[in-house]
């Protein structure tokens, strides 16, 4: 399955919207498609950090990913890569294509000059657990949100 990776357009957002929410741990939180995701996307875009990736299969969206680019202090001034809101569209689950989307990622931040590669994910998420330990992925440290709306 040959899958091709491009930045996001304005007309990918609605789709890239309904991904997120096509998940029981998202969907409470995410919504549907507004001015709010609209401006989200053209501050992301806008950012030379921030890329807002999808994975197209025979010319149609199939995933997503965000990835942040995150200069530091620590590890000697490294660059870290922040991969979120991982999506692979519904149906096409367990054929590869997140596979396929997370080893492009890895390459990018390697072509970036990235030294680290990270990402969260939900507790709950014990397939995608799974998943990322498969990659190589390390379960390093345990993360902590504060909301503050």
């Amino acid at each position: 399955m040959s899958v091709n990776f491009r930045t996001a357009r304005a007309e990918d957002v609605p789709l890239i919207v309904a991904m997120i929410a096509d998940d029981a741990i998202a969907a409470a939180r995410q919504g549907a498609y507004g001015d709010e995701h609209r401006a989200a996307f053209e501050v992301i875009d806008a950012d030379p950090n921030n890329e807002l990736i999808v994975a197209e299969l025979d010319g149609e969206v199939v995933g997503t990913m965000q990835l942040t680019y995150i200069p530091g202090i620590s590890r000697r001034g490294a660059l870290r890569m922040q991969i979120e809101a991982v999506r692979i569209d519904s149906a096409l689950r367990g054929r590869g294509l997140g596979r396929q989307m997370m080893e492009w990622a890895v390459e990018r931040g390697r072509a970036r000059g990235c030294a680290l590669v990270q990402l969260t994910t939900d507790k709950a998420r014990k397939d995608a657990h799974r998943f990322y330990d498969s990659l190589g992925f390390v379960a390093s440290h345990e993360g902590y949100k504060l909301a503050l709306s």
